[in-house]
């Protein structure tokens, strides 16, 4: 489904850290910020890594629009970087790479848990991944890693994240009474607004977005029959 055998390993193996704080330098020039053409999309991926010794696992959950679960796939890939912040498309984009292989309906866009271009040199695992791949991305992650932002003080409010020149990069959003924000930002193909909107419709209840949620619940299900 996603043309894989023409990915350059390289912008996914890098040497050492800074030949991976090289190639987000160069791909973040790639990143692509623009309104989402939200008529087109019909299917919706979310993407979650949990780990299990030395192999990460990766789970990815596709909905519908009315979010019923279409397709479910995991992959357990062997863990070649080390964690270091800034740097997680390095330890988690292989296997979720090896875990797109598998899918048999291709979505129009995918939600990771991490961030998209609210990165320090505007490269996180989404805007990776989105760019890699061509495709719509969005980063919902559960901590803030670059920017500044308020803390939003009742659910359904949204504070933006501005980077150090003031350019906005995304959003904080409380998402469910009595939790942490969530820091949503585009990844690829997409841009702050359309990445708050897409995600706002997809919270069901629960703090997480429901795709992230159902993925996350997905790798924590598959690390217990492992560990």
């Amino acid at each position: 489904m996603f043309d894989i055998d023409k990915l350059d390993l390289e912008l996914l193996f890098p040497k050492d850290v800074h030949s991976a704080i090289e190639i987000q330098r160069e791909l973040s020039g790639i990143v692509k910020i623009h309104p989402l053409q939200t008529e087109r999309i019909e299917y919706i991926s979310g993407v979650d890594v949990s780990y299990s010794g030395n192999f990460a696992l990766s789970v990815i959950v596709t909905l519908d629009t009315t979010m019923n679960i279409v397709e479910i796939v995991s992959e357990r890939v062997k863990v070649e970087f080390p964690y270091i912040s800034g740097l997680l498309a390095f330890r988690e984009a292989p296997a979720i790479i090896k875990c797109l292989e598998k899918v048999l309906v291709k979505p129009d866009i995918i939600i990771f848990d991490g961030q998209g271009i609210a990165h320090p040199r505007g490269l996180g695992i989404a805007s990776h991944v989105g760019v890699l791949l061509d495709i719509p991305t969005i980063g919902v992650a559960k901590s803030r890693l670059y920017g500044t932002c308020k803390k939003p003080k009742q659910v359904g409010e949204s504070e933006p994240i501005l980077d150090e020149k003031g350019n906005l990069i995304g959003y904080s959003y409380l998402s469910k009474k009595s939790t942490n924000p969530l820091y949503i930002s585009p990844g690829h193909l997409c841009d702050p607004a359309s990445a708050l909107s897409l995600v706002k419709q997809l919270i069901n209840g629960y703090k997480l977005p429901e795709p992230t949620r159902l993925a996350h619940l997905y790798t924590q299900k598959l690390k217990a029959e492992l560990d």
